[in-house]
């Protein structure tokens, strides 16, 4: 929808701090809960909730149990945004 995309993914555990210089991103709780560590604060969601990350704000989300997550982003970010390593997943693959 207008160069955005909605990606279901489903994960556990700890992410990498990361952030996007462009962009803003949100995540939708759709199972579980989850946690966004970030410079100024920790944002809590549980199911059913919201949370928009500014662009420019390194975050790094988490959980204890697994979690299932609407990602909204821009289409062409990477997964791991400014930063690479083992979590950088292929972009733009379909399942």
């Amino acid at each position: 929808m207008n160069d955005y995309q909605f990606k279901l993914v489903k994960t556990l555990g700890e992410f990498t701090c990361y952030h996007y210089l462009d962009t803003d991103k949100t995540f939708i709780v759709l199972e579980g809960s989850m946690c966004s560590e970030s410079e100024d604060r920790i944002a809590y969601l549980s199911k059913r909730e919201m949370f928009v990350v500014r662009r420019g704000l390194e975050h790094k989300p988490f959980a204890k149990e697994e979690r299932k997550v609407l990602l909204v982003e821009q289409r062409g970010v990477v997964n791991t945004g400014e930063s690479s390593g083992v979590l950088t997943a292929v972009n733009d693959a379909w399942i």
